[in-house]
């Protein structure tokens, strides 16, 4: 199995959690999102443990929402410590909606509108990262006319190329996001951020992609930062509190995917951190990452039932399923490589080679080429593995399809958690 939560039942159906997958689409209807929220907190801890154990005080791992969204993962995040990023208005209002603390909130967005900036300073959101001279500008204005000193972290691009999928390196010069370092624009937005009366300035933001599965990178990444805050410290005397590194730290797809060592990333991230500072005799400062795919990736499966088989004599089969790239757009969009088993026939032989197609009309609504599964049955399940991340939030009503309901399982219980959309729901804003 790709993960220990995982297993096969005296059925021969998958299991997730300890639950029976075929009981649960049984229950709660398929297309069907499936938390293992005990895998979550498991994750959870891992960063939380790791930072404490090896990083200075106030060191805090922070939930990427961009990853997956809704409220009542929040609880859980915040009884297991964990601070949180967001990326707009919604994930600010799902978050204090799930009854997450504001001030564990970090704003992140390279193009924040007035009424995003209002709104979040009403919030009472801890922490801005700032990404251009126009949002300094704004923000500067807004906290003024509140009376109020606004915490920020100003986001900065080092210029590391982590070898990712293109689509998901952001760390490199070329970038929307954030101010590059190596053509001296940072030094100009950093001047620009300790010039402003309303802003207190904490430090530095980086990320330099996704998928990463060792720390070399973020060693590299941390290198460039500590160089530029030396820098910063003789122009204009300001000392980094804080240094945000992002997220990154991959998930398994497949089984050919490298398991990631977590606590060893951060223990070894802590060792350069610390050498680095000490060689140039610069405080260290507290350390917050940035994790999602690596908290709920593995922690999520979807279930699908199938339609029908198509045979192209010559060329390949097709297994058609009762969803696609509405719940789960990533295959269409970069080709993201994913596990598929036949969840209601684990002890079956898999000796069918095809296509997993979705039931959207269009022609790149694929869900993963080339898998073997038993000779499909129409209504056999299917289990898509590591789809906690980025399924759920991508998710649209292409072609007028309802988003289907997720459910969170823990201590051998299930529980909805995201009702299933109706009909009603996708006319309710139609006039």
């Amino acid at each position: 199995m790709l993960y220990d939560n995982l297993g096969i039942n005296s059925q021969g159906h998958l299991t997730i959690g300890g639950l029976d997958a075929v009981d649960l689409a049984g229950e709660f209807g398929a297309p069907l999102y499936v938390l293992d929220e005990d895998q979550v907190r498991a994750n959870c801890r891992t960063y939380v443990t790791a930072l404490r154990e090896h990083m200075p005080q106030g060191s805090m791992p922070l939930f990427a929402g961009k990853a997956l969204c809704f409220k009542s993962l929040y609880p859980v995040l915040e009884e297991e410590g964990m601070g949180a990023d967001v990326v707009s208005p919604g994930e600010i209002y799902t978050a204090l909606a799930g009854g997450f603390p504001a001030d564990r909130l970090y704003f992140h967005g390279n193009n924040k509108t007035d009424e995003d900036i209002a709104y979040a300073l009403d919030s009472g959101v801890g922490c801005f990262i700032v990404d251009n001279h126009q949002e300094l500008a704004r923000l500067d204005e807004a906290a003024g006319r509140r009376g109020m000193r606004q915490r920020v972290l100003l986001r900065v691009t080092p210029g590391i190329d982590p070898h990712t999928l293109q689509a998901i390196n952001t760390g490199r010069i070329d970038c929307q996001f954030g101010v590059p370092i190596e053509t001296g624009q940072a030094a100009r937005f950093v001047a620009d951020a300790l010039s402003r009366e309303h802003l207190e300035v904490e430090g530095f933001h980086s990320h330099i992609g996704s998928q990463i599965f060792e720390a070399e990178p973020f060693c590299d990444a941390v290198d460039i930062l500590l160089d530029f805050a030396q820098a910063m410290r003789r122009a204009h005397g300001f000392v980094v509190k804080t240094l945000n590194l992002g997220g990154g730290f991959g998930a398994r797809y497949q089984e050919s995917d490298p398991v990631v060592d977590i606590p060893g990333n951060i223990k070894a991230l802590s060792e350069h951190l610390r050498r680095g500072c000490e060689e140039k005799d610069y405080p260290v400062p507290r350390v917050l990452l940035e994790p999602g795919r690596s908290i709920v990736a593995n922690a999520g499966l979807t279930l699908y039932r199938v339609g029908g088989v198509k045979t192209i004599e010559g060329y390949r089969s097709y297994v058609t399923v009762n969803g696609g790239m509405t719940d789960n757009p990533r295959y269409a969009l970069y080709h993201a490589p994913y596990t598929v088993l036949p969840a209601s026939r684990m002890n079956d032989p898999r000796d069918f080679r095809c296509t997993l197609a979705g039931r959207c009309c269009e022609s790149g609504d694929l869900i993963q080429e080339n898998i073997l599964l038993p000779q499909p049955r129409r209504d056999d399940l299917l289990a898509v593995l590591t789809t906690g991340a980025y399924n759920f939030t991508m998710a649209s009503n292409y072609n007028r399809l309802c988003r289907p309901a997720l459910v969170m399982v823990a201590g051998g219980k299930a529980r909805l958690a995201v009702r299933r959309q109706t009909f009603a729901d996708l006319v309710a804003c139609d006039l």
